[in-house]
């Protein structure tokens, strides 16, 4: 990656003063770095009103301490860039399937970065796409065209013509090698603060993300790190892995590695201010709040090798491991894991059969799992830690070493001994209702082993603290508390 040259935006005509439109400054400044061969473009100290900016191979963007790059608003000033022409998005949405909408892009790029201790405001960056950006079904999402009915498709394409020259992402990078994003901070960075698809070598580093939707999606992605990162996201999933159709093939996530980050869902904007307030209960799905680090739910292709260590979960559901549209979760290893105030379940691992893809999709699978080292306290007493298979789907080989679970109150109400299957259902821990364990329940697993496994609660439960059922399972060093002393 070239760094010898700069530009200064401001020489290219920038202003940098909140008002005057500065994006074709900046693009004329991009572009006379790629035509030096590479470069360092840099926004000094200032706020800079912007539309979409074309990143090219071998620039580096540098947003200056003091540098404010602010999504400006759709209307007399002009527009993003129009989203890329892909016909229908059969099987993900619209948010997974564009990238040109968005305030930074990059499309077949090489030795790019981001970086430096300046930051993105995202104020004129909308969070939805077209249609309707939220089910009232709890725990659902819109699902893919090729289940919708004629109506509702054209109501959706009515809807996509509105959003024409909006932009809904901050980030969005599409088969590019050698990226690096490192220092700054995303406030409000619309659909998803960083959407990176098919990428080649991803060094994501101290960034601060506080967001009204996604925070980071890695969606086919292969060689990346994810390091020293706060990521904020009350409303949905804050650092979260990818295998959708969105690029119109099936591909996978290899060799990721998410290490020393905190995820949380404190009140949009309170993790960048410091106040940390926690008066928003609920997500749009109807759940509380999100935050979290997942893999899925869009799971077309396979995950391979992803480690995920020593991360932080606050005010968030907890680490869920979800295939349900064909792929292959594996080799996945999560250790030295602490949660705190966990809004549903703390561990949730789910091969399911929603099967959002084309026409001979099957239910994927899921084995090779290792979580160890993994504490949780303050977590919701309705919700077990969740291991769950189909009956003739299991999840394969699992080790849970040194679990500490620690769960607020009890839960008394009737519960179903065996809750239905839900094979097609969108995953959510919530989706099979109050668990019918009060610490673990896993059902239609094979080679499950449990060693150390510690849980507690404040008060009474009728529930029992574990429930097998078609679980193949070996125990190790296992104890209840059913109330604190």
């Amino acid at each position: 990656m070239r760094t010898g040259a700069t530009f200064d935006v401001r020489d290219h005509g920038a202003r940098g003063d909140g008002v005057a439109l500065d994006s074709p400054a900046i693009n004329a400044a991009i572009l006379a770095a790629e035509a030096a061969g590479g470069g360092m473009v840099i926004l000094t100290p200032g706020k800079y009103l912007s539309f979409s900016l074309r990143l090219k191979s071998r620039v580096t963007l540098v947003l200056g301490d003091g540098a404010t790059l602010i999504a400006a608003e759709k209307g007399p000033l002009g527009g993003y860039d129009l989203p890329e022409e892909r016909g229908p998005q059969l099987y993900q949405d619209f948010g997974h399937s564009h990238w040109h909408n968005s305030l930074i892009w990059a499309e077949h790029a090489e030795d790019i970065a981001i970086i430096g201790k300046g930051r993105i405001l995202g104020l004129g960056l909308t969070r939805n796409g077209p249609g309707t950006p939220w089910s009232k079904q709890a725990g659902e999402r819109p699902l893919s065209m090729a289940v919708m009915p004629a109506a509702d498709v054209g109501k959706l394409e009515r809807t996509r013509q509105a959003m024409q020259g909006m932009g809904n992402k901050a980030i969005a990078l599409a088969h590019c090698k050698r990226v690096k994003l490192d220092g700054f901070s995303i406030f409000k960075g619309g659909h998803f603060a960083v959407l990176a698809s098919e990428i080649d070598g991803l060094d994501i580093t101290n960034l601060d993300i506080d967001t009204n939707r996604d925070g980071l999606d890695l969606d086919c992605v292969r060689g990346a790190r994810v390091e020293r990162c706060r990521v904020n996201t009350p409303n949905d999933d804050a650092i979260v892995l990818k295998t959708s159709l969105g690029l119109g093939k099936r591909s996978s996530c290899e060799d990721i590695e998410i290490r020393d980050c905190a995820v949380s869902g404190f009140d949009l904007g309170t993790m960048l201010d410091g106040t940390r307030r926690q008066t928003q209960e609920l997500s749009p799905d109807r759940d509380r709040v999100t935050g979290r680090i997942k893999l899925g739910t869009e799971s077309n292709g396979d995950f391979r090798r992803i480690r995920i260590a020593n991360c932080r979960f606050e005010r968030s559901r907890g680490l869920a491991l979800e295939t349900v549209d064909g792929g292959t979760i594996e080799d996945v290893l999560a250790e030295n894991i602490e949660m705190a105030d966990v809004t549903t379940a703390p561990l949730f691992l789910r091969l399911g059969a929603r099967l959002r893809g084309p026409e001979g999709t099957k239910p994927g699978a899921m084995r090779n799992i290792e979580v160890r080292g993994l504490k949780a306290t303050g977590v919701d007493p309705r919700f077990a830690a969740i291991v769950a298979g189909l009956p003739d789907h299991r999840i394969e080989c699992v080790q849970l070493r040194d679990i500490d679970l620690s769960f607020r109150g009890g839960f008394n109400e009737p519960v179903p001994a065996s809750p239905p299957e839900l094979a097609d259902a969108y995953p959510e821990p919530s989706m099979f209702g109050p668990t019918p364990a009060w610490g673990f329940w896993a059902r239609h697993v094979i080679g499950l082993e449990v060693k150390k496994l510690r849980l507690s609660r404040e008060s009474g439960d009728r529930r029992p603290p574990v429930l097998l059922d078609d679980a193949h399972a070996r125990a190790e060093d296992a104890q209840y508390w059913p109330d604190k002393v």
